[in-house]
């Protein structure tokens, strides 16, 4: 019992991919997670297999899409009787607990028979709606409120580390879902701790949002003042393990439910298929991905189930879609997908798949968005080259130069439609383009 590591699991919500320095952000708002990046394991194109709250949340406990969970849209609770990390830790020997935000459930106080297997529980259903930047409130295992004093990320971090603290004689998985830097809905803003967002106004934004503006311009200094308080309090969480004797018997995961285009892209903040909305920072530390590297696969969120299973030396339960990122780090020859899949929801019923260098989208503007899980019937809405277009600034669909391009990552996202357990739609080309560019040089269609 003693050998095995603990698990963490520090899950923020809506982050950008780019607020990391290793990602080339230049604002120094995560020294922690780009040491432990460049330390540890980083996964450098980590993609959301949903982009918004609920159904990624459902995706990352079980391993499994959105569509194989039932939960495609937020207000949809986890089926009951799912199987998700915490009943699979708990098989393994481990106590488990959880912190923060849930988003799987219908109601608060979530009811003990609606929260994932988890046996310690201190939680909010929607934290955004129970709780502001200075006034937190969940309840515990008994259903009993329990409002807790300080910023909020300090908050839920100061109970992370007392959990530590008392469980640190036995191995535990613990999972800590804050809701920074997640705007405040309330308001609609971006709350970051007193003095923070002050630091951040008028200087460096990622260049979509410099070329396309939607809130940006009055949201991004707050939004990176939350950023910055969670990677301090990811510091301060490790430093805790540091001190209590676990840093090197705790293997530690940072990633994100989804990123934020600040009203780019549609009329809020994610549910599109731009890396804005799909690409969050993840990084992995701890006896089992010390040394890892910077990983350039293609990873998804339904992969890391299977990979902090893996790594607590656990088995992988075969209804996860997902699989260990263990063997690219041990530098095996294995058949590792080249492509990303992502089911998109509630602001358009749609699929997309991402290679290194494409994007490839499609939509099904008959289907409510709200209520459909898919369409037997899509249309091509974008495909952008990333290597020449990095923020998806230009969208290439139906130009007769990338139409042998847009056939092949048609197929890629058929393949991966069918592979999870979608019936395999007809996607009708977008109008063609006549461009006049240069065709493609033979093979470019496959990077």
């Amino acid at each position: 019992m003693a050998s095995k590591p603990n698990v963490i699991v520090f899950f923020t919500d809506q982050q950008r991919w780019d607020c990391a320095g290793v990602h080339g952000c230049p604002l120094e708002l995560m020294p922690n997670f780009d040491r432990v990046a460049q330390e540890g394991t980083h996964l450098n194109y980590c993609i959301t297999p949903q982009p918004v709250c609920g159904p990624a949340r459902s995706c990352l406990q079980t391993g499994q899409y959105a569509t194989q969970t039932g939960c495609h849209t937020n207000g949809i609770p986890l089926r009951s009787g799912a199987r998700t990390m915490a009943h699979a830790f708990r098989e393994g020997g481990y106590t488990t607990g959880y912190i923060g935000k849930w988003h799987l459930a219908g109601e608060n106080p979530v009811p003990e028979a609606k929260r994932g297997g988890y046996e310690y529980w201190l939680a909010s259903n929607a934290l955004e709606f129970t709780s502001d930047a200075y006034r937190t409130r969940m309840w515990d295992h008994e259903n009993k409120p329990v409002d807790l004093p300080g910023y909020r990320v300090d908050a839920l971090t100061d109970a992370a580390i007392r959990y530590a603290e008392r469980n640190k004689d036995q191995p535990f998985y613990l999972f800590i879902s804050y809701i920074e830097p997640h705007f405040q809905n309330s308001r609609d803003d971006y709350p970051a701790p007193a003095g923070y967002a002050e630091r951040y106004s008028g200087r460096w934004m990622p260049p979509d949002l410099l070329a396309l503006k939607g809130s940006a311009p009055g949201h991004w200094p707050g939004y990176c003042g939350m950023v910055k308080r969670l990677d301090e309090a990811y510091g301060r969480l490790l430093d805790a393990l540091l001190s209590l004797g676990l840093r090197d018997k705790t293997n530690v995961l940072f990633t994100s439910d989804h990123g934020c285009h600040f009203k780019t892209r549609n009329s809020e903040y994610k549910r599109s298929c731009h890396d804005s909305s799909v690409r969050v920072p993840t990084a992995l530390s701890g006896p089992a991905f010390e040394g890892g590297g910077r990983v350039q696969n293609l990873v998804s969120l339904v992969d890391l189930p299977p990979t902090l299973l893996d790594g607590a030396g656990l088995p992988v339960p075969k209804e996860m879609s997902g699989r260990s990122i263990l063997p690219l780090l041990r530098r095996e020859a294995i058949n590792w997908p080249e492509e990303a899949f992502i089911q998109i929801s509630e602001s358009q019923v749609a699929r997309a798949v991402r290679t290194r260098r494409w994007k490839y989208c499609v939509n099904a503007p008959d289907k409510n968005a709200l209520k459909d899980a898919g369409s037997e019937r899509y249309v091509e809405e974008s495909l952008y080259d990333l290597y020449a277009d990095p923020y998806e600034l230009n969208n290439l669909a139906g130009y007769d130069s990338h139409r042998h391009v847009a056939d092949v990552m048609k197929g890629r996202l058929l393949r991966r439609m069918v592979a999870a357990g979608e019936a395999e739609p007809v996607i009708d080309p977008a109008p063609v383009v006549h461009d006049g560019q240069k065709k493609l040089d033979p093979g470019d269609e496959y990077k």
